[in-house]
């Protein structure tokens, strides 16, 4: 069985069709990469299965359970097991580093603070921020922002985490501590889900990649697949046009 099953997932926004039928699975502890040009759905995708956009189709599993978009319940349940890195780091800017990691835990999970704080202070540590947990975000670059939000993500505990285009809005210098981040957690059984434009980190990390185009699903396989003998014409052309720059 499947940790994560997407079924003919379809999302709309106003009349048009954003999101058309995808299925894909990820088994526990599974990389899968999305990749494909921008407006093709992938950020769609990712926000479909959080629960913030909602879909107009299709299901969700996770473990074998259905995810009930429509219940508040589902949803709460949903976000106990999944989180979401975005592109913009969203940190509380009136709250220092540990408090944007314990927060959510603290005051939504209602876990004991001295618990929150010791995981924080590991979290922090794992993702080379320890320093910094009494610093408030505008006194950290883009990079070491986006290593606090992805701490902040694990402090929930997350069994299924993805991450949408994380590394976009960071200056070049800073992308590879980002990167450096994401696969240090690649070993330790969490299933990820990443929307990334970098591929040669998609091609190293990944056990399978997606692509897709116009809403659809085109492609999926291993990164040798995708990458060096892709099935689909569309594949072939997104690839060598990428590979190309």
């Amino acid at each position: 069985m499947p940790h994560l099953e997407i079924v003919s997932l379809s999302s709309r926004y106003g009349s048009e069709e954003v999101l058309k039928e995808v299925s894909l699975a990820a088994d526990q502890g599974e990389v899968l990469s999305v990749i494909g040009p921008s407006g093709s759905g992938k950020s769609t995708l990712l926000r479909v299965l959080i629960g913030l956009t909602p879909p107009s189709g299709g299901e969700v599993f996770i473990a074998g359970e259905r995810v009930d978009y429509s219940s508040r319940r589902s949803l709460k349940g949903l976000r106990g097991k999944m989180s979401i890195v975005f592109q913009e780091y969203n940190l509380f800017q009136n709250m220092t580093v540990m408090r944007n990691v314990t927060v959510a835990p603290i005051k939504i999970k209602k876990r004991p603070r001295e618990q929150v704080e010791r995981q924080a202070e590991a979290l922090l540590a794992k993702v080379g921020m320890a320093h910094k947990q009494d610093a408030y975000p505008e006194e950290l670059s883009g990079g070491q922002q986006q290593r606090v939000a992805i701490a902040r993500a694990l402090a929930t505990n997350p069994e299924i985490l993805l991450f949408d285009e994380v590394t976009a809005a960071l200056d070049p210098e800073r992308v590879n501590e980002v990167l450096e981040t994401i696969r240090g957690l690649t070993n330790e059984g969490i299933t990820m889900i990443i929307v990334s434009h970098e591929m040669a980190f998609v091609r190293e990390v990944s056990t399978r990649v997606a692509m897709m185009d116009e809403g659809r699903l085109v492609e999926c396989g291993p990164p040798a697949q995708i990458f060096d003998a892709p099935r689909q014409s569309r594949t072939r052309e997104f690839v060598s046009s990428i590979l190309r720059h």
